[in-house]
């Protein structure tokens, strides 16, 4: 083990017996002279000594305390291990991987050592990263949620599901399912019947009656749902060469992330899954490593882009019936804009849902949902007149493909709606989708609101305008 000191080697020749233990015999047999100037790490004291030990790292450090009483006593102090727990696991505590105390940090070093010594140190850190990072947020944001996060599994168990696949997970897979066992398994067919049903980490979309609300899966939901999707959906035998396990689903309307565990790739299918058709989550660019860089796979760069869009705000939750949900509607720019006209704020943006029954992928049809919040943060004001409120009358939206428009429409009202809006007011928030035979597209356009009520004008009518909003195919996926 790393910080065990190595057994004693025969004794060396009497002239070299002032020589130290742990040095091999043939570095002891012909010591080369030293060069003028030449310092002795046994003659460093205090702040120097630490200084070099530090930049050492904790590997040549354990290597050092094998080489004199002077060392090995400097090397034993906590500090210095408090260092290598800081840079190396990320650690401020000396607590072991289950965030049990431990009386000193080079016990907890050692610890992590025991559990974790099979992976790179750097890769660990990163990983144990993500959870503290991501729990936090939940703990602040969403509890209800974090409270469906399993404990993480064993390596045994690891193997074990390996066997049960029939091949091997990617390195950071691994080491994400150490720390996390994915959510708890659902239990219910209908999100009313089962409280937890919403609360899936990853989240989505609701607009009509297609829902999406995708839950990172436990390692026993992987094997089961990966086999099951080999029998029921691979009757062609499309998916014969490839490795692929389930790791995250949708529990209302399907859908499912793929993770290709021969390159590190991770995919979502697309309405025609049952035919072969999956597209990537993750830029391709990202998961192949030059020699020098730790291992990579999607699903580890998936969740930390998710985690970034939580910390920074551009996702947030939004009330779901009795509960909530991570929405995947962003909330930020430049995928949402915003415009304000004669007082009325108009927030809008889209998400890609390659899953919807209408989407046929590969750059022909597919379809895009749209978020709309209509507010009035302060006042309406029309030609110096303050109103106390207005009321929407109809719509007008021009779609582009590849800059050119494909589709003009006017309509009355929002999906059967005509909200009315009052200063200070949450926002009226509205969800719906358009097709587009391709990619970049846009939608920008204007509402109509007349003042006072529809049944009661105040005033004559006006426009509000709706900025245009992206529709495309994102680099990552949701």
């Amino acid at each position: 083990m790393l910080l065990s000191r190595p057994s004693r080697v025969s004794t060396p020749p009497k002239s070299h017996r002032a020589a130290p233990p742990c040095l091999s015999a043939t570095l002891m047999a012909a010591p080369p002279p030293e060069p003028a100037g030449a310092v002795r790490l046994e003659s460093l004291e205090g702040l120097i000594l630490d200084t070099v030990i530090s930049k050492a790292g904790a590997r040549t450090a354990a290597a050092l305390a094998c080489t004199s009483t002077h060392l090995r006593t400097a090397v034993d102090e906590d500090a210095v291990w408090r260092r290598f727990c800081a840079q190396d696991l990320g650690l401020d505590a000396p607590l072991d991987p289950e965030d049990r105390p431990l009386p000193s940090f080079k016990d907890a070093y050692k610890a992590w050592l025991v559990s974790f010594g099979m992976y790179p140190l750097p890769l660990v850190k990163r990983v144990k990263l993500f959870w503290t990072s991501l729990k936090s947020w939940l703990s602040e944001n969403f509890p209800e949620a974090l409270r469906t996060l399993n404990k993480g599994v064993s390596e045994a168990q690891i193997r074990s599901a390996e066997d049960d696949l029939g091949f091997k997970l990617p390195m950071p897979t691994k080491l994400l399912y150490r720390f996390c066992n994915g959510q708890l398994p659902f239990t219910g067919d209908h999100f009313e019947d089962v409280r937890m049903a919403p609360l899936g980490i990853i989240g989505g979309y609701v607009f009509y009656n297609h829902c999406v609300n995708v839950h990172l899966s436990s390692l026993e939901q992987i094997v089961e749902a990966t086999k099951e999707f080999y029998l029921e959906l691979n009757e062609q035998g499309v998916f014969n060469e490839l490795k692929l396990a389930l790791v995250a689903t949708s529990w209302y309307h399907p859908k499912a992330f793929l993770l290709n565990c021969s390159n590190g790739e991770l995919y979502v299918g697309t309405a025609n899954l049952p035919g072969g058709e999956m597209m990537s989550c993750v830029p391709k660019s990202l998961i192949k490593p030059t020699n020098n860089d730790m291992p990579q796979d999607g699903l580890l760069l998936w969740l930390e882009e998710h985690l970034r869009r939580l910390q920074t705000g551009m996702i947030k939750t939004r009330p779901l019936k009795t509960s909530r949900y991570i929405c995947l509607y962003p909330e930020g720019t430049p995928s949402c804009t915003s415009a304000t006209t004669n007082g009325v704020k108009v927030r809008a943006s889209a998400v890609f849902a390659p899953e919807h029954p209408h989407s046929q992928g590969h750059g022909r049809r597919h379809i895009y949902s749209y978020s709309i919040r209509l507010s009035v943060p302060e006042a309406i004001m029309l030609g110096g007149v303050y109103y106390s409120s207005c009321q929407l009358q109809s719509r007008h939206w021009i779609i582009r493909c590849r800059d050119r428009v494909v589709s003009d429409v006017h309509g009355e009202g929002v999906i059967g709606k005509y909200p009315s809006l009052l200063p200070g007011q949450e926002e009226f928030v509205y969800e719906s989708c358009t097709p587009l035979n391709g990619s970049p597209g846009s939608v920008e356009g204007s509402f109509t609101f007349v003042p006072g009520r529809l049944t009661r004008p105040e005033g004559k009518p006006f426009d509000v305008t709706v900025a245009p909003f992206p529709l495309e195919t994102p680099e990552y996926i949701f």
